[in-house]
């Protein structure tokens, strides 16, 4: 179809075109569906539309099907009759194998090149959401945000966020009358939330070289956009963690692409897998942002596309926004299932010809009730459509073809290689260092000024010999160097077992004189 990526047959036999107009794409998608009935492949075939259209995509690979996508099809496989009869049913008369141009990427950095942000550019909203901190929690990482604007202290990677943490909390008393109550409670109930955010291989998430949207939005030297996949069947195990990388992604894009009003294509579609997971237990803040950036973002030519179970699991203000349609079969086995079932159909454009509701109910796996917009961004009339085959690989490449990939990709060696430059981590470990070294200059001055009658009566006082440890109202130390003895400390707790501890008592007037 031109103009348009082709979805597949409509009609009484299939043999009437559905495709989704390239002008519209933009406007945001569903795809919905029961597990089981074919949601994988239609986004595998709205992948291929797109980048065969120049368009480049970025979506999740929660089971690791979507990996098929750099290999074309083979006439060995054993579907490979029933695509050829699938395409002549629906008149796809152009169908072939081919492969397509995908770039992996991980944030394990295992199945893909690593993709990184930093904590600042994350924000606090994000991560307090990522976290799942309190309004009260929430507010001392707001104080944690704006201390290091205010002090200059970037905030890179999470030793840098606990750092400013431990800092925070040796200065609660002072920041409480700039900002309100600063619990250490509070520190430290968000430190635990930062362990158990490493433990979750969080750490990966965060650091440089940070993600260039810009290599998200490539096209091959055939114009084809690039295919970008997220590899996400071990990130699944933290959907938080899932759920919040995608969002920030997006709210990325929001922030940093120019306006570009209606273009003819898009610049970008955005395949957000698994959304009930963005909105399960989500603040009405965070639902709000997402709202915004849905509304917003079409106008920078990004589209995107929500795939879920079932339509009710996404906010009925950003259902709204969703004009591209594509619904898989729903099961109504109990009356809530039947009341949703009712409802999603009451979301389509009747047609005389069939009864949308038991059309949703009766359709087969690769089929799916659709509705694309059409001219003037009007919803299309609903229509059964038999989804086309896929022209690249059904399942997943080996590792071995995966390697090769990413052999073969631009993207190779610009990521790799972790980047840990000057931050607020290593800022405060200097003024700790300094701290320590201005206190044993003002000890040996003290003592060098005394003078020597009291110096030598101070020595006389007891029967021995070996002098005494001083007690002045200078210092209560040992009179072992206190520049060695601070320094170890500090070292000991700056680059201790766990890496991310500060020692208390020095860091309280380190950026007092700056």
């Amino acid at each position: 179809m031109e103009d348009a990526v082709f979805v597949g047959g409509g009609g009484p036999d299939y043999g009437t075109k559905q495709g989704l107009s390239l002008k519209y794409a933009n406007r945001h998608g569903l795809i919905a569906g029961a597990t089981g009935t074919g949601k994988t492949v239609t986004l595998q075939i709205l992948a291929e539309g797109f980048s065969a259209a120049g368009v480049p995509v970025f979506m999740a690979d929660v089971k690791g099907d979507l990996s098929g996508l750099a290999k074309a099809g083979s006439t060995g496989n054993k579907l490979h009759v029933p695509f050829t009869e699938r395409a002549a049913t629906i008149g796809f008369a152009e169908y072939s194998y081919q492969a397509f141009p995908v770039t992996f990427w991980d944030l394990f950095g295992a199945q893909g090149h690593p993709v990184r942000t930093t904590v600042s550019e994350m924000g606090p909203l994000l991560l307090s959401q990522l976290l799942e901190l309190s309004e009260a929690q929430e507010g001392i990482l707001n104080i944690a945000f704006r201390l290091a604007d205010e002090e200059g202290l970037p905030l890179l990677d999470l030793k840098d966020l606990q750092a400013l943490l431990v800092w925070i909390g040796e200065n609660a008393k002072d920041l409480s009358l700039r900002y309100g109550n600063v619990s250490t409670a509070s520190i430290g109930a968000i430190q635990r939330r930062l362990l158990v955010l490493e433990n979750q291989g969080g750490t990966n998430l965060f650091g440089e070289p940070a993600l260039d949207l810009a290599d998200l939005m490539r096209c091959d030297a055939d114009g084809r956009g690039m295919v970008n996949i997220l590899a996400s069947d071990k990130l699944m195990g933290a959907p938080k963690l899932y759920a919040t990388f995608l969002l920030w992604l997006l709210s990325e894009l929001f922030e940093e692409l120019p306006e570009v009003g209606d273009p003819d294509k898009p610049k970008l579609v955005f395949f957000f897998d698994e959304a009930h997971l963005l909105f399960e237990d989500a603040p009405k803040a965070l639902v709000n942002k997402v709202e915004q950036v849905a509304r917003l973002i079409r106008s920078k030519g990004v589209g995107v596309y929500f795939i879920t179970q079932n339509p009710a699991d996404v906010p009925e203000d950003i259902l709204g926004q969703l004009g591209n349609r594509v619904q898989h079969a729903l099961r109504a086995f109990t009356a809530k299932d039947r009341k949703e079932l009712r409802m999603a159909a009451e979301t389509y454009r009747e047609n005389p010809a069939f009864d949308t509701e038991q059309a949703i109910r009766e359709v087969g796996v690769g089929e799916a009730v659709t509705s694309m917009l059409q001219k003037k961004g009007v919803p299309g009339i609903v229509e059964r459509t038999l989804i086309r085959p896929p022209s690249s690989q059904l399942g997943p490449i080996t590792a071995n073809e995966r390697a090769e990939v990413m052999g073969a990709s631009e993207m190779a060696g610009k990521y790799d290689m972790p980047l840990d430059r000057k931050s607020a981590f290593e800022i405060l470990k200097e003024r700790a260092a300094k701290a320590a070294a201005d206190a044993a200059r003002a000890e040996a001055q003290a003592e060098a000024a005394e003078e020597p009658g009291v110096r030598d009566f101070n020595a006389g006082r007891r029967y021995s010999g070996t002098r005494v440890t001083r007690s002045t109202s200078r210092s209560t130390r040992s009179s072992t160097s206190f520049g060695d003895q601070m320094t170890k400390m500090v070292v000991k707790e700056l680059t201790g077992t766990t890496g991310r501890r500060i020692v208390r008592g020095i860091l309280g007037g380190l950026f007092k004189g700056r």
